[in-house]
């Protein structure tokens, strides 16, 4: 069971994190059928995924697509991680998509529930560690380089339903 936990620094959310091994290059494919059927909201941002590089192995068995192997075989992939808010019919649909554009037989996919916190709009943007209180370091997208230090300036009103 998930803490309920309350802060005046960040609000929580229940839902699912799911974690896809996949081949590098189909990887954009699989976010692109993740995207088509949820947004990937988390706070002021959407499309929020990770993917870190891996090796996959594994040792097919009689009576699937592929001929048994007698050893393990190794596939570089990456884990492409991801959280999902709302309700399982939500859930069913992120699924379903990415087993229809996923390149194996048997795709691995985790969905283990999840816990996630989003800051509350406002606080804390004069802290030194936000990246737009210091000088710019390389990791930061050329799209969010300024000239002067401060917090970004608001471009609209996003919505933060997810």
């Amino acid at each position: 069971m998930l803490p309920a936990l309350t802060s005046d620094r960040f609000t929580t959310q229940t839902g699912w994190r799911l974690l896809v091994q996949v081949p590098e290059p189909d990887c954009p494919r699989v976010i692109a059928a993740v995207i088509a059927q949820d947004p990937l909201v988390w706070g002021d941002y959407d499309r929020v995924t990770f993917a870190a590089p891996g090796q996959q192995r594994f040792r097919s068995l009689p009576g699937g697509a592929n001929a048994p192997t007698s050893d393990a075989v190794s596939v570089p992939c990456l884990e492409l991680s991801f959280f999902l808010s709302g309700d399982a019919a939500r859930l069913d649909a992120v699924l379903n998509a990415i087993y229809h554009v996923h390149p194996y037989e048997e795709p691995v996919v985790l969905v283990v529930p999840a816990l996630r916190t989003c800051h509350i709009r406002g606080l804390d943007e004069d802290n030194p560690n936000r990246f737009w209180n210091r000088e710019a370091a390389d990791w930061v997208p050329d799209t969010h380089r300024r000239d002067v230090a401060g917090p970004p300036q608001s471009q609209g009103t996003v919505s933060r339903q997810a």
